[in-house]
């Protein structure tokens, strides 16, 4: 047992009320008070990247913290820099910022600006383009000109965004369509090439906070292990039952997931699939490769192990619920653990702790350019559960560091 120093009866009544005091401040920040010119200021930097104007920082100064947050929240700069910025890296296996406006960013933006739950952005069938009246190429499910263009005009994205049903523009039936997993720019990113095990880790990464390394777990069942995966690397099956096992146990039955989608471009006049599309194995297709729906990508280096597993269908299963990889919080509502095709796997993934925990974590480190402490984690993640809105979660961040 380790052993701690005694704290006297005075010091600890301090330390609770303390605590209580701080948590009262996080639940309801200056209700009754009006902030500080000094604080307005900061809080408005901090969510916008620029300073106020000085009629706006009065404004901003005779309200309460979190009120003045969310009126920060209303400036252009807020949607057209920060929240750009802020989802640009998960667009591309490079996690640049220094990407063209895309249909992945763009509805990660108009998500916020409209409030919606933001867990939806893996599940559901929207995406947010240019409005009408902007004289923009339409959108194209080839190429990434209507949103090029729409950056490069200088519109506001705060006004000129509107909110278009996925299925409508891309093509894919509805029940195929997977929020920003879907998208053109994620497809692009993720589903060209390889076995799409691409989109899986990087939504892992960019929406759960954790990369393969930080879920490797080597207890789980092998069974849904595709035939890509050699069982004795280099002559040796330990390397397979104790490094490869960790990842691809948990990770191929999930992926399976994506069994029906491939983004489909001219490797040799297209190097980058800037030209390529999306495309979806609808019912009643036969790939020629696999006789299914599966898209012939999953059967690439099947002679590596020829008895592993052959995908039959986009049925998925979380081996995940069980184990250490319990802690990322498995919602009970919703699929529970099991189902078919993207839809009900962004379910799956957005409804967990570790996703609600995840945007916390990226907002606060976005807004206050430091790492939230566990109090301060512990604070947020209920308020972005109840609701799903990431918008509250940014002013609520920018109020816990106005100090800094």
């Amino acid at each position: 047992m380790t052993s701690r120093s005694p704290i006297g009866r005075s010091s600890l009544c301090k330390t609770i009320t303390a605590a209580c005091l701080l948590t009262t401040f996080v639940i309801a920040p200056g209700a009754a008070n009006a902030i500080s010119r000094d604080q307005a200021k900061r809080i408005h930097e901090r969510i916008t990247g620029v300073p106020p104007t000085a009629e706006k920082l009065t404004e901003m100064a005779g309200k309460d913290a979190i009120t003045a947050a969310l009126d920060a929240t209303e400036n252009p700069a807020f949607y057209d820099v920060t929240l750009k910025n802020f989802a640009a890296p998960w667009t591309n296996e490079a996690m640049s910022s220094f990407v063209p406006l895309n249909d992945y960013t763009a509805t990660v933006i108009g998500a916020v600006r409209d409030n919606r739950d933001f867990r939806s952005i893996l599940f559901g069938d929207y995406l947010y383009t240019g409005g009408s009246g902007l004289g923009l190429p339409a959108y194209s499910n080839t190429n990434n000109a209507h949103y090029e263009q729409l950056e490069k005009s200088g519109v506001s994205l705060k006004d000129n965004l509107q909110y278009v049903m996925q299925s409508a523009v891309n093509g894919l039936p509805p029940e195929a369509t997977a929020g920003i997993m879907t998208s053109r720019a994620a497809s692009q990113a993720y589903f060209s090439g390889g076995t799409n095990r691409a989109m899986f880790r990087f939504t892992l990464l960019n929406h759960l906070c954790n990369d393969l390394e930080q879920v490797n777990d080597v207890t789980r069942p092998t069974d849904r292990i595709r035939q890509d995966i050699s069982r004795s690397p280099g002559g040796d099956s330990r390397v397979f039952l104790n490094s490869c096992v960790g990842c691809h146990s948990g990770m191929d039955p999930m992926a399976q997931a994506f069994a029906y989608y491939d983004f489909e471009y001219d490797a040799d006049a297209d190097p980058d699939g800037n030209l390529g599309r999306l495309v979806y194995n609808t019912v009643g297709t036969v790939d020629p490769e696999t006789g299914t729906r599966v898209q012939g990508k999953y059967l690439i280096n099947s002679a590596n192990f020829e008895h592993g597993y052959v995908t039959p269908d986009d049925h998925w299963d979380n081996y995940w619920r069980q184990g250490p990889n319990a802690r990322l919080g498995w919602s009970s509502n919703g699929p529970d653990g099991s189902g078919s095709g993207a839809k009900s796997l962004g379910m799956e993934l957005a409804q967990s702790e570790a996703f609600a925990e995840c945007q916390v974590k990226k907002v606060f480190r976005n807004v206050c350019f430091r790492e939230p402490a566990r109090s301060q984690i512990e604070a947020l993640t209920p308020e972005f559960t109840n609701d799903g809105n990431l918008r509250k979660i940014f002013a609520r961040s920018a109020v816990m560091c106005m100090g800094d």
